[in-house]
């Protein structure tokens, strides 16, 4: 692995990125994200949902996502781009099973934060996803991209992915559930 080490069996990778425009160095580590992670990641999520204009919506506890990410049954893993001990951006996922396609690698959530975009970050991370939806014989990665989030889009567009427009969300919430 090109500047990179291997420790219990996770494979951390150094990269340094520069900044051509505001000749910013830095250092990034990409790694896996752990349980310690959690709360900068909870960070995250609500810098997103303020992002995306949905701040209301975060309504998972600090305790269902550690569990959910390293309980006895855990759904969700991360790679985290980490700085001098902080976390820049993260990139969360798990299986999603298809009839039609099989299993594929489902990137739930993406995100730099806003001082650090720009920079390279956000490719370094997409690109470990991709390299696991490779190695790990997914077929194929699918996520979700808001319509008027121009700067993902044209991301996105660089990978020459696939931007579906006929399909609408659907989801039924927690209280929903209950009273059906």
């Amino acid at each position: 692995m090109e500047n990179g080490v291997t420790v219990f069996g996770l494979k951390f990778s150094l990269c340094s990125l520069v900044d051509p425009f505001r000749l910013i160095t830095m250092n990034i580590t990409i790694r896996y994200a752990t349980a310690e992670d959690c709360p900068q990641l909870l960070e995250l999520i609500n810098e997103l949902a303020v992002y995306e204009k949905a701040p209301e919506e975060v309504t998972v506890t600090p305790a269902e996502f550690l569990d959910a990410g390293f309980g006895k049954n855990p759904v969700w893993k991360a790679y985290v781009a980490e700085e001098n001990g902080m976390i820049l951006g993260f990139a969360l996922f798990y299986t999603r099973y298809s009839t039609w396609k099989g299993c594929r690698l489902y990137l739930e959530d993406f995100i730099v934060t806003e001082q650090s975009r720009g920079k390279g970050i956000g490719k370094l991370l997409f690109d470990k996803v991709v390299e696991e939806a490779k190695t790990g014989n997914y077929n194929g990665m699918v996520w979700q991209v808001i319509d008027w989030n121009e700067p993902a889009l044209n991301f996105y567009s660089k990978y020459e992915a696939g931007i579906e427009s006929n399909w609408l969300n659907a989801s039924l919430s927690k209280e929903q559930v209950g009273k059906l």
